[in-house]
C-alpha cells in the first residue's frame, strides 16, 4: 500500500514558477513509478509527466515539455514537479499517482495507476 500527499500548489502569475511535491509513505514506494496528472474544471484528467522508480525513464506530455521537470528522491520518498514558464492553461488540480506499469503508452492512462493523492490546486493568472 502506498499513500501519497501533494503540496506546493498556489496562485502564481503567468511566467512564474511553482514546485509541487509528492510525499509518499509505504515500504515499497521506491519500486513504484510516479506520474503527475492534472484536471481542469470540465476536463478529463490528463498526464503531465512521470518518472520510473529508478529515475532512468522520464516522460512528459507535449504541452509541458521544456517547461516542467519531474524528479524523485527515493531516500526521502519524495517526487517533485518543477513547473516553469507557467501559463493560464496550466491551471488545474494536480495529482501524483503511483504505478508499477510505467511503459509507453500505458503511463498516459489514469487506469495504469494504483494509488492517488488528494490533489493540489494550481492557479495561473494572466
Amino acid at each position: 500500500q502506498v499513500q501519497l500527499v501533494e503540496s506546493g500548489g498556489g496562485l502564481v502569475q503567468a511566467g512564474g514558477s511553482l514546485r509541487l511535491s509528492c510525499a509518499a509513505s509505504g515500504r515499497m514506494f521506491s519500486s513504484y513509478a510516479v506520474g503527475w496528472f492534472r484536471q481542469a474544471p470540465g476536463k478529463e484528467r490528463e498526464f503531465v509527466g512521470g518518472i520510473h522508480w529508478t529515475g532512468g525513464k522520464i516522460a512528459y506530455a507535449d504541452s509541458v515539455k521544456g517547461r516542467f521537470t519531474v524528479s524523485r528522491d527515493n531516500a526521502r520518498n519524495m517526487v517533485y514537479l518543477q513547473m516553469n514558464s507557467l501559463k493560464p492553461e496550466d491551471t488545474a488540480v494536480y495529482y501524483c499517482a503511483a504505478t508499477k506499469n510505467f511503459y509507453y503508452p500505458y503511463y498516459f492512462n489514469v487506469t495504469a495507476y494504483d494509488f492517488w493523492g488528494q490533489g493540489t490546486q494550481v492557479t495561473v493568472s494572466s
